[in-house]
């Protein structure tokens, strides 16, 4: 089953092979897509594809940053003597030496410049691929670490963020109570006003059961309070089959939608009161869910 992740985390690998050593960082934040930039060591040009793509086969979400260190060892086998040079010094040497000059000795004839020289480069192309692969295999191991630390972190954004949807459940179902008495509400308030301005008016008692009708039908928020007993499923159900970071950041635009309805059809105090308790919620619930990949 694929576990629910978030999109902040880091992975780390090493490797070495005969003069070679590398490390591989991966580390990622939010983000509303994925974006994955790579910094690599120069020669290996193809290392910024293979980890791009490898990237996309894992994440679907967040800014992903690739660093990749390079380096070989300084060892004195690496090196080659260029004999052409080495002589010429010789030469210099033996005709300085014949005038009176201390012969040369061998680790000062190294070190003139020229006489020890890095393998060309030419050389290491034949070597480049296997070494290029290995280098390779270890960002998947980075990412592979990576997509685990952004596991854990979604692990521990469940339990929050169904704790928030429950309490959406909650309101609702507090909010259906109180709406359930809103018309009797209606009927009231809109009685005793006719009464005070027409006590004495023909027919009052129908114009008031009309009115009052017409207000409660403004009123109903019977719609509101469904659409958000649906939108609660949703987000259940969203929760248990990831990734779902997209989808449940359009479905709490969705929740706020309804409850700002909800406030503005409200006709009581205590209704109302619920439904700003909801939108505080919402908007928890929101700031958690820009968390999730």
């Amino acid at each position: 089953m694929t576990r629910l992740s978030g999109m902040t985390g880091f992975g780390r690998a090493d490797g070495a092979d005969g003069d070679w050593s590398w490390s591989v960082e991966a580390r990622s934040v939010n983000g509303r897509n994925l974006e994955v930039r790579f910094r690599g060591p120069p020669g290996f040009d193809n290392l910024e594809r293979l980890a791009k793509a490898s990237a996309q086969g894992r994440l679907s979400r967040g800014q992903v940053t690739l660093g990749v260190q390079a380096k070989r060892s300084e060892a004195v086998a690496s090196l080659k003597v260029n004999e052409a040079i080495l002589a010429r010094y010789l030469v210099l040497a033996n005709q300085l030496a014949e005038e009176g000059a201390t012969p040369p000795s061998a680790d000062g004839l190294l070190a003139l410049r020229g006489v020890l020289e890095a393998p060309e480069d030419a050389d290491d192309i034949e070597a480049r691929g296997p070494l290029e692969a290995a280098i390779a295999a270890a960002i998947d191991q980075a990412l592979d670490a990576l997509k685990i630390s952004r596991e854990r972190e979604g692990e521990q954004l469940l339990p929050v963020i169904t704790g928030f949807v429950d309490r959406i459940e909650h309101l609702v179902a507090a909010a259906e109570t109180e709406a359930a008495a809103q018309v009797e509400a209606i009927r009231d308030r809109f009685t005793r006003r006719i009464s005070e301005l027409a006590p004495d008016a023909p027919g009052l008692e129908e114009r008031i059961f009309l009115e009052a009708a017409a207000l409660a039908t403004k009123a109903d928020v019977r719609e509101e309070l469904d659409r958000l007993t649906a939108h609660v499923a949703s987000a259940r159900t969203l929760l248990q089959q990831p990734p779902a970071g997209r989808k449940l950041d359009f479905l709490m635009q969705e929740f706020m939608r309804e409850a700002n309805t909800l406030c503005s059809k409200s006709a009581t105090t205590a209704l109302t009161g619920i439904g700003l308790e909801l939108k505080a919620v919402i908007e928890q619930l929101r700031e958690q869910v820009q968390n999730v990949e």
